[in-house]
């Protein structure tokens, strides 16, 4: 059985955006995960980084690219009331985000195909060292599926255009990466700047915070 939904609020302006024809890109941070693989003393997404939150930080390198309207798929903890609060960013709960991060995908396609935007432009919550311009850089791809990358390695975020929602897995904790191993003439390369280290551990963590602090002036 899953456990207790938290509640999760939301704003209205993704949907009036789309609607009025200003954008055709949807940006998606997937933020649903347990992430059963922290020890600390919240969930690893709530954890601090130089006063903001893991979440925080992540969301606030997308809406600074600004792409286009943001949605964030929230499921196993609250998430700060702070990011529905911004402008064009919803915060939408997952009912079955339980069942591994291609259903949370799917669930972003769902609210992506409803508001008719063209492609939408995925990353994950636990990563805030994601910079503002890898949005962008991935976002002016046209092809099918573009994947930022980091000194040669793919990372995120990752486009999705229409063309490829349909090919995308319904289950398990992979979602374009199964795309793109079976189809990857559909994929471009976009070389990017900054870190796509994920906050997995507690260890992560505290490499994040003993970097911050030597970087400190």
């Amino acid at each position: 059985m899953p456990p207790q939904q938290p509640r999760s609020a939301h704003s209205g302006g993704v949907g009036d955006d789309v609607a009025g024809g200003v954008q055709s890109t949807l940006a998606v941070v997937l933020a649903a995960g347990g992430g059963s693989r922290f020890t600390g003393a919240s969930h690893k997404l709530l954890a601090e980084i130089g006063g903001a939150t893991v979440v925080e930080r992540s969301v606030d390198a997308v809406v600074r690219a600004g792409i286009g309207p943001v949605l964030v798929i929230a499921g196993a903890v609250a998430l700060p009331e702070s990011l529905a609060e911004q402008a064009g960013v919803r915060v939408l709960h997952h009912p079955r985000w339980f069942e591994g991060q291609a259903s949370s995908l799917r669930a972003a396609i769902a609210e992506a195909t409803r508001l008719g935007v063209e492609a939408v432009v995925v990353g994950l919550g636990d990563q805030p060292g994601i910079e503002p311009s890898a949005w962008q850089r991935v976002a002016a791809s046209s092809s099918p599926i573009a994947i930022a990358t980091y000194a040669g390695l793919r990372r995120n975020p990752v486009r999705l255009g229409r063309s490829v929602w349909g090919l995308l897995p319904a289950t398990g904790d992979e979602g374009a990466r199964a795309v793109s191993r079976i189809r990857p003439e559909l994929v471009e390369q976009v070389p990017c700047q900054g870190s796509p280290a994920d906050i997995d551990t507690a260890k992560d963590l505290e490499q994040w915070l003993n970097r911050s602090s030597t970087n400190s002036p």
